[in-house]
């Protein structure tokens, strides 16, 4: 299963993000975000996805749906949101199902991923 993870500018929670990359055992990972969260980095291989989060809500979930477009493999995908706003997590999640793909929502906890 891909895991797909967005990135806000608050860079404190990218932790998450890298935890869950690492401790993951993901077919692929796809990391959508600004051109500041290029420097991002984590342990494993990903594939990084520039957008404008500044763009309006409809914009976004067409400029996600669009990049997003041929990346998935299979019917369904993990999907991290502990990064990001409510407008952007919204854009996102709509834009998967209009794909369509389903979500599954990744976390990391003390316990290891965890999917909800």
């Amino acid at each position: 299963m891909e895991l797909v993870a967005l990135l806000s500018k608050d860079e404190e929670t990218w932790g998450q993000v890298s935890g869950l990359i690492k401790h993951g055992d993901w077919e692929s990972v796809i990391i959508l975000g600004e051109s500041g969260a290029k420097k991002f980095t984590a342990e494993k291989p990903f594939e990084f996805i520039e957008v404008n989060l500044e763009k309006k809500l409809r914009d976004l979930k067409d400029e996600f749906m669009k990049k997003l477009r041929g990346k998935t493999n299979g019917t369904e995908v993990a999907l991290s949101i502990a990064s990001g706003d409510g407008k952007e997590h919204m854009a996102l999640i709509s834009a998967l199902i209009n794909l369509p793909v389903g979500i599954r929502f990744a976390a990391l906890t003390k316990d290891g991923v965890i999917d909800l």
